[in-house]
């Protein structure tokens, strides 16, 4: 995964946690001076004198939605940990695609039940099938995204990626 495509908490003027993004959007968030870097990953510099962002936070309060229902590629990502539900590999956005457990052609429906997180190589070999006709097994059962499930994954994801999100995830 290149620097700019690296994960970066993006967290409120209330310091409470908004969002994963990349460093790309984070940097321009910084350049338009809509927010500010809290936190810099350990001695990466994107240019002379310009730190990678881990943690950035905006310097205006944005109200926080309640609900996540809508169906976004940027969700379905999240719910699924940007991890393949068929490989089980890790990859960036620009990397997976959406796939419909049941095909569209045989009436699968677009839902959250319905549609995982995959890699391009695991959508070309399932293709039109069902996962067991293509002799694939889902590593998880798709479940709707909500705001409880959204900050777990959150929580997860921090964990992993930057020891110094945990001061903003748990507070």
């Amino acid at each position: 995964m290149s620097l700019i495509h690296k994960p970066v908490l993006m967290i409120n003027a209330t310091y409470e946690p908004l969002d994963i993004t990349s460093a790309k959007k984070a940097l321009k968030k910084i350049v338009k001076q809509i927010a500010v870097i809290e936190e810099e990953r350990d001695g990466l510099e994107i240019y002379p004198g310009i730190a990678m962002p881990s943690v950035v936070r905006l310097l205006e309060y944005r109200r926080v939605p309640q609900h996540l229902t809508r169906r976004t590629r940027k969700n379905f990502y999240l719910r699924d940990r940007y991890c393949c539900q068929y490989c089980g590999g890790h990859f960036a956005a620009a990397d997976l695609t959406l796939d419909h457990v049941i095909p569209k052609s045989r009436g699968g429906p677009d839902s959250w039940e319905n549609l995982v997180t995959c890699c391009k190589t695991c959508n070309r070999e399932k293709e039109n099938k069902l996962p067991a006709e293509a002799g694939m097994q889902l590593l998880h059962k798709p479940a709707p995204l909500t705001v409880h499930t959204s900050k777990y994954i959150m929580r997860q994801l921090g964990l992993e990626e930057d020891a110094r999100w945990a001061k903003y995830l748990y507070a």
